[in-house]
């Protein structure tokens, strides 16, 4: 039975639903929990009380640098990398209006990762690390242009869209490879941790950077999520209703782009997370695309720093990528899923 509840104010109305709420409330509780067991667990093993006393700036001088200068930001960094990445899936699935739709599939991670080696591999020398976040954004922006014109055709269909960006997707991943095998080793190296995804070395401009980026972003995505039911219409009865469908579905692509493009400078390109938390998000929240985000945000926040945690605690001392943790888990999710659309 629906139990939703009508909230109006003036001329604003709004149906809520306690029990979408409680799930929210949950998975937020839920994130919490992680954040303070990843605080908590590492060389130098901290009770709960301990980090959450280093948190307010007591106790052990060690103690509070470890969890706030190097812990902290970089929990933060994973959770808003798994976060954007996990909204720009659900906007990408939404917009194809195919489950199986993710960054990686429209060529998005590859345009990163191709601008990343070849910024790597000529400019790095000279210019350093700090514009590889610029470098693997413009990247994603590009591989996104060239798609979307290659799609259009008196508009951009779904189908299209796929299509072209499973061509430029495998274009731009041969060009990486024959990259990397021309570099010298150092760079093949750096390349291949990047490429693996790591939010290893995060710091607090890394952290404010893209949580500003990624706050300008949602609340565009806010404005336009009334929208997105009526986009995921068929075209024509879409249409029908007056809705602006090309114009819609162009803006809703550039939030997505933005997003990962943003999340894959951050922290490389880990793969299956725009893939697999939206569908973890419409299991837990099947209606409502705005409750949809905030729950796909908190899954994949959950997961990204879950790997994180994974890779930095369990081979210690090695530090692995926290991109190897989310494949271990996405890869088995992803075949579960193409047998499911099979059945």
């Amino acid at each position: 039975m629906d139990n939703s509840v009508a909230w109006r104010w003036r001329g604003f109305s709004r149906q809520v639903n306690p029990t979408r709420w409680r799930r929210l409330a949950l998975a937020l509780l839920c994130s919490g929990a992680t954040a303070l067991l990843a605080l908590a667990v590492g060389t130098l093993p901290l009770s709960p009380w301990a980090v959450l006393q280093a948190l307010a700036g007591q106790g052990d001088p060690g103690q509070v640098f470890i969890v706030s200068q190097l812990r902290l930001p970089r929990l933060l960094l994973a959770g808003l990398i798994g976060a954007a990445l996990a909204v720009s899936g659900l906007v990408l699935q939404a917009i194809i209006r195919n489950p199986l739709a993710s960054p990686e599939l429209l060529g998005l991670s590859s345009g990163a990762s191709a601008s990343a080696v070849f910024y790597l591999g000529t400019l790095a020398g000279s210019w350093g690390l700090a514009y590889l976040p610029a470098a693997a954004m413009l990247g994603a922006g590009a591989a996104a242009l060239a798609i979307y014109a290659l799609a259009f055709a008196q508009g951009v269909s779904p189908l299209r869209l796929v299509l072209m960006g499973v061509g430029v997707s495998a274009m731009l991943g041969a060009a990486t490879t024959f990259m990397l095998v021309f570099s010298p080793l150092a760079t093949t190296l750096s390349a291949y941790v990047w490429l693996a995804g790591s939010v290893y070395g995060a710091d607090w401009a890394a952290v404010r950077g893209l949580a500003g980026w990624l706050l300008a972003l949602w609340l565009v995505l806010a404005l336009l999520a009334r929208q997105v039911r009526v986009q995921q219409l068929d075209g024509a009865l879409a249409l029908g209703l007056g809705a602006p469908l090309q114009r819609l579905r162009a803006a809703l692509l550039a939030v997505s782009v933005a997003l990962a493009g943003a999340a894959i400078a951050a922290g490389g390109a880990m793969a299956f997370v725009g893939l697999i938390a939206p569908h973890i998000a419409r299991r837990l929240l099947p209606a409502g695309f705005a409750g949809q985000a905030l729950m796909a945000g908190l899954v994949g926040a959950n997961l990204v720093m879950l790997a994180d945690l994974a890779g930095r605690t369990l081979f210690m001392p090695l530090d692995l990528p926290a991109g190897i943790f989310v494949a271990v888990f996405g890869a088995p999710y992803f075949l579960y899923l193409l047998i499911k659309q099979r059945a």
